[in-house]
């Protein structure tokens, strides 16, 4: 059963219980599509209102973009519980014997770089769901750009809480040339992303307190 057909009640008390997924990763996944679908609302209702016609075409592409960014997250959801488990079992593999303990060094350093890749694929979509967010920020109706600003809190959320999967993901990988591009794509992202989200969440409050 895929953690999206839960009810909110059931996602969320199983992420509370002692069971292993989902986890930290799952909940940034679906806090990000959250927040893009926070977004996207804001995009839908400011297509077809005649203040916001001569940007409209450009709203309907990034609601196109939104619902794909949307699509990845909640499909990352799944991913990160499916990659998680077989980890968590292999750190409980014997080590008694040279052959044991090079067959679980050589399972943690493979399941370690698959499990990494997925909170870097939740920060990639987090990091594009901001841009978009912030360019809705931009032209989206004033009626309803305080859930853009909703939008982006998210989304800004999902990015550094995925950084801590990735963080905790590469603790187990010897491959140093592995380790230091996923660090440095995981730093840029992480910069780059907060920042502009920052800058939007700013845009948005200056823009509803004049």
């Amino acid at each position: 059963m895929s953690m999206l057909d839960k009810s909110c009640k059931e996602f969320i008390e199983v992420l509370a219980s002692k069971a292993p997924v989902p986890g930290g990763g799952g909940a940034a996944a679906l806090g990000g599509a959250v927040g893009m679908a926070l977004t996207n609302m804001v995009g839908n209702l400011t297509v077809g209102k005649k203040k916001y016609a001569d940007v409209e075409d450009e709203v309907k592409q990034l609601l196109e973009q939104g619902y794909k960014v949307i699509a990845d997250l909640e499909i990352l959801v799944d991913k990160d519980a499916e990659v998680f488990e077989p980890l968590s079992k292999a750190y409980g593999l014997p080590k008694d014997t040279p052959e044991q303990a090079k067959y679980r060094e050589e399972t943690l350093e493979n399941l370690g770089k698959v499990a990494c890749s997925v909170p870097m694929g939740i920060m990639r979509a987090s990091y594009d769901g901001i841009k978009l967010t912030a360019r809705m920020a931009e032209i989206g109706s004033m009626l309803v750009l305080s859930d853009a600003a909703c939008g982006v809190v998210f989304l800004k959320a999902a990015l550094i809480a995925a950084s801590m999967n990735v963080i905790i993901n590469i603790n187990s990988i010897q491959d140093q040339e592995y380790v230091k591009q996923t660090k440095e794509e995981m730093d840029r992202l992480l910069a780059e992303g907060t920042k502009l989200a920052d800058d939007t969440l700013k845009l948005v409050t200056d823009k509803l307190t004049k």
